[in-house]
């Protein structure tokens, strides 16, 4: 099929997405409708209720025309009253349904991005994620609130005044509508001119948003290498891109509002002319010429109510398109259609002949063959780009394996499902992330439904209990943003504890003391060797030091296993392992 077969059929598509939406709130939307069919019917009903007052009421007696007065007062303000609701409702109702839709679709959408695997996360920026589930949803939920009501409302005056200024006078209300048709023929033209320009609008300010996650995020390296000038370069590059963009956007709504302004005037013109021109030829009386002429004057603010919209309809589409884009796209980490529970019996873990890819063409693992013994503490030690954490991620599948298979206890790790394969696996890493929110809320991340007592139980076995007990609110102490008030060995500490609460069958530590001081990482070496007892541990190391009791020490170089074995057998064998040795405790050079 062309692509410009299959175009509508997206569209259609799309369409059909955005209207699911209104589903759960259609009791919402009837109103929302009905309220604005009442809405358009009483201004329509007002100009004519004048004319037939001039047509004939007030020639009557003064007592009858009285009379009628007080009918048309209690009359008119019922029919306010009845405006009144109709409008409260539309604008506070009509407004909620908006607030719902948008929740639902950002509920959607974050359940989207948990679905995506790490390789999504190294490609996407953080700022781009935020843009489309903030600035995105806000201006669809405006549109899915306000489009209805105003295509509803603003359609059906249009509609209607067209058809009672034919009963008043056909030539002249032909006159109109073929102005009102020029005008709307030029409002959908420029729709789809404008559709681009907003789309652009939309990845600029994405644009600003990741520029701006970034410098503050690194503002400390920012300071420290009193880099401000730096920074604010690259923030006004992205900000004076977005500014060209929204320029673009007001010069085309300027040009777009201006000429249709313009057609709005061009309606009281027509009227002028070739309403005098009836009146003067004896075929139209003066009174419905200004009925004519006041009918006019309503029918522009529809018809610039639908001009208005056109911005934020717009910007609805752009942000839809990038909201639908998230939603189709397929995550490369899917359960297996059947997938059961992992069951971990003993715990061992099985590389067979496994080979992985971040790109698709150069391979971190090549073809790598290793067995962890159930119960055993297995290190991988080896050179920056060895293969070490990429071994470690393939496990708890943070990646897939583009070959070979990872299995645990034999099953193969993507025949189970993901949340039971994460369950059983505990995973402390060097760059600690801790909520923000308080330490008890932190470490019960590792069980949310875990007792106080539990909780303390963790931090004691993580040796952070003594130090939590020192402080003024102890558990309920808040860590700050990314636990910016605690030390390095403290978040340390606090993120094994989670894990303790957990209590995995499988442990991997990754790095989880090399940034930190000798006195810290004694503390925490004794939590993780608590942590590790009677579990399946893998261990990545550069501080040799922590891994010469480790049961199998597995020495990695180019995705492949070097050599393995214990500290004492790698020592005497000569090879990548004791040549890392010597250069850590001995001071040797290493010019190999």
């Amino acid at each position: 099929m062309s692509d410009e077969r299959r175009a509508p059929a997206r569209r259609t598509g799309t369409f059909r997405r955005f209207l699911s939406y209104y589903g759960p709130q259609r009791h919402l939307f009837v109103g929302d409708m009905a309220c604005a069919l009442l809405v358009a019917a009483i201004d329509l009903a007002f100009p004519q209720i004048l004319r037939t007052l001039t047509n004939g009421l007030f020639a009557g007696p003064a007592a009858e025309i009285y009379r009628a007065l007080l009918v048309l007062l209690i009359g008119l303000l019922a029919m306010y009253a009845v405006r009144y609701a109709c409008r409260y409702f539309v604008g506070a109702w009509g407004h909620v349904m908006g607030a719902r839709m948008e929740s639902r679709m950002r509920a959607d959408l974050f359940a989207q991005y948990e679905r995506f695997s790490f390789s999504w996360f190294d490609r996407v920026k953080t700022g781009d994620m935020m843009s489309r589930v903030v600035n995105d949803l806000f201006d669809i939920a405006e549109a899915a609130h306000h489009g209805p009501e105003n295509i509803v409302i603003s359609g059906i005056e249009i509609v209607g005044m067209l058809v009672i200024m034919m009963l008043i006078n056909w030539q002249l209300a032909l006159a109109v509508a073929i102005v009102t048709a020029v005008l709307v023929a030029y409002l959908v033209r420029r729709n789809r001119t404008l559709r681009a320009t907003f789309r652009d609008n939309r990845l600029k300010m994405s644009g600003i948003n990741a520029q701006l996650e970034d410098s503050l995020a690194g503002m400390r390296v920012v300071k420290s290498f009193a880099a401000e000038d730096v920074e604010r370069r690259k923030f006004e590059a992205s900000n004076d891109a977005y500014l060209a963009s929204k320029e673009r956007t007001y010069r085309a709504m300027g040009t777009f509002t201006a000429a249709s302004s313009t057609m709005s005037g061009m309606l009281y013109t027509v009227v002028i002319v070739l309403g005098g021109y009836l009146v003067a030829s004896g075929r139209m009386a003066v009174g419905d010429l200004a009925i004519f002429a006041l009918y006019i004057g309503i029918l522009s603010t529809p018809i610039e109510t639908l001009i208005n919209f056109t911005e934020t309809f717009q910007k609805a589409v752009a942000g839809f398109h990038r909201f639908c884009e998230i939603l189709d796209t397929k995550p490369d980490v899917q359960d297996r259609p059947g997938a059961q529970d992992l069951r971990v019996t003993r715990g061992e873990i099985t590389f067979d002949d496994v080979s992985f890819s971040y790109d698709g063409t150069h391979d971190v693992l090549d073809h790598l063959s290793l067995r962890v013994p159930a119960g055993a503490t297995v290190a991988l030690v080896g050179p920056s780009g060895g293969g070490k954490t990429t071994t470690c991620s393939l496990v708890p599948r943070f990646y897939d394996v583009t070959g070979g298979a990872v299995r645990i206890d034999g099953v193969d790790v993507r025949d189970v499902t993901q949340e039971s394969l994460r369950r059983a696996i505990g995973l402390v890493q060097q760059d600690v992330y801790l909520f923000d929110g308080t330490i008890a809320e932190n470490i019960a991340y590792g069980r949310p439904d875990a007792t106080l007592d539990e909780v303390i139980k963790a931090a004691r076995a993580a040796n952070i209990d003594a130090f939590v007990r020192t402080l003024p609110l102890g558990y309920d102490t808040p860590v700050g943003e990314r636990g910016a008030r605690l030390s390095g060995g403290q978040k340390q500490r606090i993120s094994i504890a989670r894990v303790f609460l957990k209590d995995p069958e499988i442990i991997i530590l990754d790095e989880a003391t090399s940034a930190l001081d000798n006195e810290s990482e004694q503390a925490v070496q004794e939590s993780l060797a608590r942590l590790s007892e009677g579990r399946t541990t893998l261990v990545i190391a550069h501080r040799l030091s922590t891994i010469k009791n480790a049961s199998l020490i597995v020495a990695m170089d180019g995705g492949h296993v070097v050599e393995q074995g214990s500290h004492d057998e790698l020592l005497a064998r000569g090879g990548l392992y004791a040549r890392y040795y010597r250069l850590q405790f001995e001071g040797v050079r290493d010019d190999g």
